[in-house]
């Protein structure tokens, strides 16, 4: 169904792009620090989920009336900046005992897959970026899409809850000392809080 030599290709690309630090990574360093390795393992699977919910939207041909429609982007843009203020300002307001815990209101995997899915970004980025791995020739989009997107969301799991463990461990030996603990939810509400102005600067056409 996809061309081999075009998936050879299309390997080293995917990597570099996992790779690259962006706004899936620092949210899920953001959550080690704030609840330790498990949370942040969890909440790059609600990304990964995410990612593979805007490819298939994108393969069903959605993510192009959401270019030619500005509105929609920017309310979606606005929802999750204004998520993404909430659980800064949770983090900020917590008392220092729940550091090493996640509240049972803050579900990381939730938590990765709402910001993942209200940064309109992403799927008008699958759309400039996927097609030049697809050929209509070979048969139907969707299927190819899902494949080349399930390679993408693989290998961001396995990075960013890489990332998001190792932060998590240096966070729970953080936390043990005095005075620690308020440092690191002060972090990981600045990281959070520096995604949603992310979000809120994002012009509305791709």
């Amino acid at each position: 169904m996809i061309d081999p030599l075009l998936l050879i290709a299309f390997l080293p690309a995917a990597l570099a792009l996992n790779l690259t630090p962006g706004a899936d990574m620092m949210l899920c360093i953001a959550l080690g620090l704030r609840a330790g390795p498990r949370a942040a393992v969890a909440a790059s699977a609600g990304v990964s989920t995410g990612a593979m919910v805007h490819v298939t939207l994108a393969g069903l041909g959605l993510g192009a009336a959401m270019a030619a429609l500005p509105g929609l982007f920017t309310a979606i843009r606005w929802i999750g900046a204004a998520y993404l203020l909430y659980l800064a300002w949770s983090m900020l307001k917590a008392p220092a005992p729940e550091l090493a815990a996640v509240p049972r209101r803050e579900r990381p995997f939730r938590t990765g897959l709402v910001t993942n899915l209200s940064n309109p970004k992403v799927i008008l980025f699958i759309l400039a970026f996927l097609p030049q791995f697809t050929s209509p020739e070979r048969g139907p989009l969707l299927p190819q899409f899902l494949i080349l997107g399930a390679v993408i969301a693989a290998g961001g799991f396995v990075i960013n809850a890489g990332a998001g463990a190792l932060a998590g461990r240096l966070g729970t030996r953080l936390g043990t000392r005095l005075g620690a603990g308020l440092w690191l939810r002060r972090l990981s509400a600045t990281i959070f809080a520096g995604l949603a102005l992310r979000l809120i600067l994002q012009r509305s056409a791709p």
